[in-house]
């Protein structure tokens, strides 16, 4: 009998993943994409446990870890989007316990569109809902085709679902909206595809809320109006529409009232949905871990004493940074010192660092400890979130020498 595994090479979490072994290792993998297969194989450059640049055990390592956290006045605690959700739980208790701040990287994505969808601002379904059901799929902002590549094929143009039997030549529309041709647009057509210029979601959003109330749209922008009239009537006519916001949209607006007025009329007209196309495998998992403790999703810091929390802008990772508010860090699963800002990321290269990885980064050749922990879906089961919030299992597939994420943070929690 097949045994199957699920992929952490993205927020799709896909299920239906096999692999051969060899000598303990992944040696091929079915089925996933380019970066899931990239990903099931493992580190090419696996982390080593040090303290001070020297090799040590694992737990000296863990010692040295509490003893930074608990003698930080301000630590900040950052990562999580490829850490289990126990892992990311345990993370969580040491920044109450630490009075940490405590951030991910949804702090700069999608985070303003979970978190609306947690409060249920806006409306959402499943990727299974998409495959079984959704007739338009309208990618904005967004190319799974590079970001996801499994997206399209597997949940939400090219399947035959349980109510769209005759798929994407019948029973589909895609539509793209960018401001370039991404290869994602190349498949919805160019008569399917709206390029727009830089930061002008919101105004074509304006526009094609008009045209969904039978008004004629206005654009600043040279954009044919009958075009946008087409796009309104094809929203109407949807029975299961989905938008799949992308970073895109995310980054080309300053807030989401225009989102909301959209999704809004569409609801009116139609019956449409909107999905987060998340990046790393179980940040949604961490906005919902975080939002059930404390009922925000990210940019929060806890007060040691008496376990209050505040959150808002200058809580996040960039803004706790910028102002040198912190004074040690705990980063897990993530490479800030290559995805943040230079100005930010050298204050976070001068303080008392601690990764846990599996593999080996720009961030732990700077930090004072690195503790490499067993890749979770690979090394390590658990549990993550889909993209959608639907949570899934992980399971083992091979055996190795490296404490989880979980098991190190316990420790770390049990030292402080």
């Amino acid at each position: 009998m097949t045994e199957y595994y699920v992929c952490p090479g993205c927020a799709l979490l896909c299920d239906d993943i096999e692999v051969e072994i060899e000598d303990g290792k992944v040696t091929k993998v079915n089925s996933a994409c380019r970066k899931g297969v990239a990903r099931m194989k493992g580190c090419s450059d696996p982390m080593e446990c040090t303290v001070d640049d020297e090799k040590t055990d694992v737990d000296a390592a863990i010692t040295k870890a509490a003893d930074i956290l608990r003698e930080a006045k301000d630590p900040l605690i950052f990562g999580h989007g490829n850490s289990s959700s126990q892992a990311q739980q345990l993370s969580i208790d040491i920044a109450k316990r630490t009075g940490a701040y405590l951030d991910d990287t949804s702090s700069f994505c999608q985070g303003p569109i979970i978190e609306a969808i947690l409060q249920d601002k806006l409306k959402t379904c499943t990727l299974d809902d998409i495959r079984h059901k959704a007739d338009v799929i309208v990618f904005w902002g967004a190319d799974p085709s590079n970001s996801h590549p499994r997206h399209l094929s597997r949940y939400s143009y090219f399947p035959r679902g349980n109510e769209r039997q005759r798929g994407w030549e019948e029973d589909r529309t895609a539509i793209a909206i960018d401001i370039r041709k991404s290869d994602t647009a190349e498949i919805c057509g160019q008569s399917n595809f709206y390029r727009i210029p830089m930061a002008a979601d919101a105004e074509f959003m304006e526009a094609l809320v008009s045209a969904l109330s039978g008004k004629v749209p206005k654009t600043s922008f040279d954009f044919d109006k009958k075009k946008i009239l087409q796009l309104a009537n094809v929203l109407k006519k949807a029975k299961f529409g989905v938008i799949c916001v992308g970073l895109g949209l995310v980054y080309s607006l300053d807030e989401l009232e225009p989102l909301f007025i959209l999704m809004d009329k569409l609801n009116e007209v139609s019956s449409f949905h909107l999905l987060p196309m998340v990046g790393q495998y179980n940040m949604r998992g961490f906005n919902q871990n975080l939002f059930d403790k404390t009922g925000y999703i990210n940019r929060v810091k806890f007060d040691g004493e008496d376990n209050s929390v505040k959150h808002g802008a200058d809580f996040s990772v960039i803004e706790s940074l910028r102002n040198r508010s912190v004074d040690a860090a705990l980063i897990i699963g993530s490479d800030p010192l290559s995805s943040l800002p230079l100005s930010v990321a050298r204050y976070l290269a001068e303080i008392p660092l601690i990764t846990i990885d599996p593999c080996r980064n720009l961030t732990a050749t700077k930090s004072t400890v690195t503790i490499p922990c067993a890749l979770s879906g690979v090394e390590a089961g658990g549990t993550a979130m889909r993209m959608d919030g639907v949570e899934v299992e992980l399971k083992k597939v091979i055996d190795t020498d490296n404490l989880t994420d979980e098991e190190i943070l316990r420790r770390i929690k049990e030292a402080i």
